[in-house]
Parts: C-alpha cells; sequence; structure tokens
C-alpha cells in the first residue's frame, strides 16, 4: 500500500497586508491530488496544521471542503488527519464519526483512547497537538511524573504500544518538534530554547512517524520524517528548499520524496535602490514574492515622511508613500521642489506596478496619480528645541526614540 505524507498546509494565510495566499494554495492542492493519482497512493497521511487559524476564514474553509470533497469522493482516497497547534482542534472534528463513513479520518482533541485507523495489515495512529496539561488530565495516574513534553509523549506512546498487535505494521501520524529538526523563518509556533523539544526515541516501535509542524522538508531518521509545507511561506531557507511530499510503500517501508512545483517562487533580491527599481529580471522572477534588500543608504522613513509631508508615515497617502519609496539615493538631486519631472515620472510608474499587482485598486491609482508632489521640503519638527539640541550634540549620531 502507498501512502502519500503531506503537513502543515496552513489555509487561510496571508501575505502581510493581508493579501491572500488562495490562489497558490489552490494550486499546491491540485498537485497534491495529482501526485497522489500518479504515484497511485491509496490514503493520504495529513500531519496538522490544515488551516493558519484555529477560527479558519470562510474562503479557507470552502478550499478545505472542495478538495476534501474532491480526495475523498470523487479520487476514493482516504485521508488520515490530525490537528496541529494552529488548527482549532474541536472544531476540525465535528461529526468524525460521520465524515469516517466517506473516508475522512481526523483525530481533533487527544483523548484517552487511542485513536487508530487500520488498512489491510498496518495500523495507522493519529497523535494530534498535546500539551502537558492535556497529558496530566487524561492520564491523573501519571501526572506527577509528567514534568516536560516529552515526558508527555512518552506517557501517551506507551499506552498506543501497549494496543500494538503481533504481526501488524506501525504508522503514527503525529505534530511535535523532535530534536534534531531545523526550523525555517515561517515556524514561527516552534517554541524559543526547548520546552517543547522531544528526542526521537520517545516514537522506538513505530515503523513509520509522519510528521508535521516544522516546514522544511527533512528526515529525522531514516523512519521519522517531516513532509514540510506544499509551497514556501517564508524567505531565506524556504527560498532554497524543493518543497514535496513523502510517498510511503507500507509493504517495504521505503520512502521517496516528489518534488511539488510552485505557483509563486520566493525569492531575495540584492542591489541598489535604482537597480531593484528597474525590474530588469526574467518573468520567473517578476512573478516570485520577492523580498528587496536595498544595498544604498537611505533617510530614514519617519524623518523624509516629516521632512517632505510634514506628518507622520501612518499619514501618507498612496502617492506620498510612493514619492518616498522612489527618492534616490541623492536627494539634493531629485527631490520635491527640484527636478520635479522626474520624480514624477518614478512616482507614478511605482503606484502603476502597485496596480498591476493588484495591490492598489484602479480608483486608487487615479487618485493618486492626480496628486501634486510638495513644492518644498519642510523643516523638521523642533519641539523641545534645547533639548533637541542637547540629543544631537551627545547621540553620536545613532537614532534616540
Amino acid at each position: 500500500m502507498k501512502l502519500l505524507h503531506t503537513s502543515d498546509w496552513h489555509l487561510g494565510m496571508t501575505v502581510r497586508g493581508g493579501v491572500s495566499y488562495l490562489e497558490d494554495q489552490r494550486f499546491m492542492l491540485k498537485e497534491i491530488c495529482r501526485i497522489a493519482g500518479e504515484q497511485e497512493a491509496e490514503g493520504i497521511l495529513l500531519a496538522g496544521d490544515v488551516f493558519d487559524k484555529s477560527i479558519a476564514s470562510k474562503e479557507a474553509l470552502e478550499l478545505y471542503d472542495e478538495i476534501m470533497t474532491y480526495l475523498c469522493g470523487e479520487l476514493g482516497l482516504p485521508v488520515i488527519m490530525i490537528a496541529g497547534n494552529h488548527d482549532g482542534a474541536e472544531r476540525i472534528s465535528r461529526c468524525r464519526k460521520l465524515l469516517q463513513n466517506s473516508g475522512l479520518y481526523i483525530a481533533g482533541a487527544l483523548e484517552k483512547e487511542p485513536h487508530v485507523v487500520h488498512r489491510g495489515d498496518t495500523d495507522i495512529w493519529l497523535l494530534p497537538w498535546i500539551s502537558t496539561d492535556k497529558v496530566r488530565t487524561l492520564f491523573p495516574g501519571e501526572a506527577e511524573g509528567i514534568s516536560s513534553m516529552e515526558d508527555a509523549y512518552r506517557t501517551v506512546l506507551d499506552h498506543y504500544r501497549a494496543f500494538f498487535t503481533e504481526g501488524r505494521k506501525n504508522i503514527l501520524v503525529a505534530h511535535a518538534f523532535v530534536a534534531g529538526g531545523d526550523t525555517s523563518v515561517s515556524d514561527r509556533a516552534a517554541e524559543v530554547g526547548n520546552a517543547t523539544v522531544v528526542n526521537a526515541g520517545v516514537f522506538h516501535g513505530f515503523d513509520y512517524v509522519a510528521l508535521g509542524h516544522l516546514h522544511g522538508p527533512q528526515a529525522i531518521t531514516p523512519s521519522i520524517r517531516y513532509s514540510g509545507t506544499p509551497m514556501a511561506y517564508s524567505f531565506g531557507k524556504e527560498e532554497k528548499q524543493e518543497k514535496s511530499v513523502v510517498i510511503l510503500d507500507t509493504d517495504t517501508m521505503e520512502t521517496k520524496t516528489v518534488p511539488l512545483p510552485q505557483l509563486h517562487k520566493r525569492m531575495t533580491l540584492t542591489g541598489p535602490f535604482d537597480e531593484l527599481l528597474r525590474a530588469d529580471y526574467p518573468e520567473e522572477v517578476l512573478e516570485a514574492y520577492l523580498r528587496l534588500e536595498v544595498t544604498d543608504s537611505y533617510v530614514g522613513l519617519e524623518a523624509a515622511s516629516w521632512r517632505y509631508f510634514n506628518r507622520s508615515p501612518s499619514e501618507l497617502t498612496w502617492a506620498e508613500a510612493a514619492t518616498l519609496a522612489v527618492l534616490p539615493n541623492q536627494p539634493a538631486l531629485v527631490y520635491p521642489g527640484a527636478n520635479t519631472s522626474i520624480l514624477f515620472e518614478k512616482r507614478n510608474s511605482l503606484l502603476t506596478q502597485l496596480y498591476n499587482k493588484k495591490i492598489i485598486d484602479k480608483k486608487s491609482l487615479e487618485m493618486a496619480l492626480d496628486e501634486q508632489l510638495p513644492a518644498r521640503p519642510y523643516p523638521l519638527p523642533n519641539a523641545a528645541y534645547h533639548y533637541l539640541d542637547y540629543l544631537i550634540k551627545n547621540s553620536n549620531g545613532k537614532k534616540t526614540k
């Protein structure tokens, strides 16, 4: 039997500023379905963090309903899933007994009775995200010995192992931070320090452990593996990761990873401001989610905002913000009140790019294009000027709040 192992879909996650990943996530799920068909998978192991928030958005729920209906209904594939730390455990498992009849097996909140799915000669044990308090409550007789997350996992898994049937294979689906795992920037829920880390030894006795939680695809041991997120959710390490799913053959307990194409890649571009603004890059780069690292020195946003518009950055219009964004490295050459035609052209070009990328709507674009450039710089606020003069003389050029 072949099983497809995936995790950490984070349906409903948005880009900073609230821009939806819905298009990317729909593409991601279609690719998972395609791979399941091509690899002749007979089931899906979904190791938690199906949603990005415990109370999922309407769009996330609709996408979830769409994909589960397709997998379980049209493809006839059982989906065996657990709640992760981002999921609303109680919500995600509503009507679970009814859903089992359609091939959707869900373990939400941890219960003392093991949740196990029997498939052929294999038992698939489901262990959702847990806490030490929850485990102490379910196992009061062992509560005094549960002082860490590792104690909690060992207590629960010792209980599961007591139900093993000789001669059958045992797979565990879990959502955990295992020692030796490599984190990414988007692993924002991974705790600082070692409070939630567990050693791989707690999983002894299981033939394969399908993990979720960490976003980079990686094997802790040959039989303990993170599938990682199916799409990149952060810059840095995830830019270089090849996103994938894991195919497990339960006859041999061998695994292989199958790459997942990305609708939009993540890339970091580094260079001078004017070079980045020219956007002279291949189409693949221009369509990616980009992080720009500007190597020029620049005037601080707060100071520039007061200098050119006499108000704080939070009060700027789209046109005013775009004007500050395109000010070159040498503001003496192009600034409000001098060479305005060049500045006007640069500002309007950036506004048009924002419209083309659907960051602003048509009405906002039209209003922004109609705005005039400021005629001259304003003096910086100078209240309590004796104290301000003291700070300027004694700060050695450092920013002072």
